[in-house]
């Protein structure tokens, strides 16, 4: 596929350009020198006028002062001449056939992001992911793996808060370790008083019919002469009720007595350890739904960073992480001036690959190892930029003074008309 770049250029006449005239380098970084106020920027915001279009239009296009209007011209590298020129600017574009065409024909080719560079360089972490997203095509999948993610990510927020109040009320609880399992039933206790104390009236009924037996014993024995067929009776009735009563034992009723007494105690403390245990279980379930949620969470995030490792990025090393873009593991604001702009250089190529140039304002804060390391990145990817910064070096491919074009010698790039004509001395650029 062709990509579509700047051969030349020439302005007059608007914002602070008086007339330049330029041949950017096909491949490669094109700068645009000079010191402040001199109109540097002013060719960049030509450009991007001339073939975005009138959402690009300067508020004050003509230059002040000047009695011509505003005359624009592009030679772009499939041979399309781009004019606006004329008191009101209207854009003409005219192919190598001789046929016209109009804004339709450069926006197949405009990269918008290409004219306004900032816009990407300004744009927030998340939004330029969302840029990435779009032009790998995977934007739709990733926006329901991040929806299905926050809604995992609040559930487990939430489990998570309930586990840590379950833990902490649990531990909180107080545990008697010797108390019974379920509260403790007064009818029941009663119950088992009362059995007892019938079994002990027992015993003692027993007891006193030993005691009558053996009173009659007694008398039975002053009788005996007279009464020995009733002592072989008696003695008969002694020898069973002695059976009897042998193994007869009573039970103490203390420890029930002391439990009736205490029962609210016992059966705050038995509730206490329940409450505790189920806390514990409480706590010990919603652990266990947030590690599952967990869990969850990162498969999706898995199944996102598999996405975009299979995508056809626009640049080696670049990828998204936690929603913002790195390179080579490097986040936005941790990357080196010249990385920055070989990712959204990278990025703008991808979105419009016909799009084979790009607008970049103020390099001054690149020095000039970055500025030649970026130069040679975009020769290497054939890339064209152009550039400006405030600066009469070498590293400049032209200079502008009071809006006009020069060399690094000192000469005019294109003739001035005759009443604006410029004497300028080299030392006055460098």
């Amino acid at each position: 596929m062709e990509t579509m770049k700047i051969n030349k250029l020439e302005i007059e006449n608007v914002k602070r350009v008086k007339a330049v005239k330029m041949e950017p380098t096909p491949n490669g970084l094109t700068v645009i020198g000079g010191k402040n106020n001199q109109g540097k920027t002013s060719v960049l915001d030509s450009i991007a006028w001339a073939l975005g279009g009138d959402r690009y239009r300067p508020s004050q296009a003509a230059r002040e002062g000047s009695m011509i209007p505003p005359n624009l011209h592009i030679v772009m590298s499939n041979g399309l001449i781009v004019e606006r020129k004329g008191k009101n600017s209207d854009l003409k574009v005219t192919d190598p056939n001789g046929k016209k065409g109009g804004q339709q024909l450069l926006n197949e080719f405009v990269e918008t992001l290409a004219l306004d560079l900032p816009k990407f360089m300004e744009a927030s972490g998340q939004e330029k992911a969302r840029t990435l997203f779009r032009i790998i095509g995977v934007e739709d999948s990733l926006t329901k793996m991040e929806r299905d993610e926050k809604e995992l990510y609040n559930r487990r927020l939430a489990v998570g808060q309930v586990a840590d109040q379950k833990e902490k009320y649990a531990k909180e609880q107080a545990y008697f370790p010797d108390m019974p399992k379920e509260p403790v039933s007064a009818t029941e206790l009663i119950r088992r008083q009362q059995d007892i104390l019938a079994q002990n009236g027992e015993n003692q009924r027993k007891r006193l019919r030993l005691h009558q037996l053996e009173q009659e014993q007694q008398k039975v024995m002053e009788e005996m002469e007279q009464l020995i067929k009733r002592q072989q009776v008696i003695e008969a009735d002694l020898s069973v009720a002695r059976m009897a009563a042998a193994d007869l034992q009573d039970q103490s009723t203390k420890e029930l007595e002391e439990d009736i007494a205490n029962i609210e105690e016992i059966n705050r403390k038995v509730r206490a350890n329940l409450d505790k245990e189920k806390a514990e279980e409480d706590a010990r379930e919603y652990r266990r739904q947030y590690n599952q949620l967990t869990k969850e969470i990162e498969d999706i995030r898995k199944s996102k960073m598999d996405l975009l490792d299979s995508a056809d990025l626009p640049l080696p090393g670049l990828s998204v992480k936690e929603g913002e873009l790195v390179y080579n593991d490097f986040p936005w604001d941790n990357m080196s001036g010249s990385d920055q702009l070989k990712v959204a250089t990278a990025i703008i190529r991808k979105l419009n690959p016909k799009c084979g140039f790009v607008l970049i304002d103020k390099l001054e804060q690149m020095d000039l190892e970055t500025l030649n390391e970026f130069g040679q990145w975009l020769e290497q990817e054939g890339l064209q930029a152009i550039a400006t910064r405030v600066s009469t070096g070498e590293e400049c491919s032209i200079l502008i003074s009071d809006g006009y074009s020069y060399d690094n010698e000192g000469n005019p790039t294109i003739s001035c008309k005759k009443e604006e004509r410029l004497t300028i001395k080299s030392q006055d650029l460098k």
